[in-house]
């Protein structure tokens, strides 16, 4: 048996009143709500996205659909902190120092 992880990204729904909570649940996973901005934080399918923002974008309590970018963001630091040789010396770029402020 092996396992399988399903590709998932997030989706900010800003609601109008947080009354109809339960039936956002049927959508996905809820992570978070807030209930002060009145948010609601949740996770679905990656290839079932498209379908459920147009579902969700068309409820009477939704007021927008947001999706997340983490999905599509380079998360490899590698090239901005610098490469180790062979003895452990860090080879630093030139574009990382001209970026530092000096104080």
């Amino acid at each position: 048996m092996e396992l399988t992880t399903n590709e998932r990204q997030g989706i900010i729904v800003w609601v109008y009143s947080l009354r109809h909570f339960k039936t956002l649940k049927r959508f996905g996973l809820i992570h978070y709500a807030s209930r002060r901005m009145k948010y609601v934080v949740m996770y679905i399918n990656q290839s079932d996205v498209e379908a459920t923002q147009k579902k969700l974008s068309e409820l009477h309590f939704v007021r927008k659909v947001e999706l997340s970018y983490r999905p599509f963001i380079n998360l490899d630091f590698k090239d901005v902190f610098g490469k180790e040789d062979a003895h452990g010396n860090k080879e630093i770029n030139e574009d990382t120092i001209a970026g530092e402020t000096s104080f």
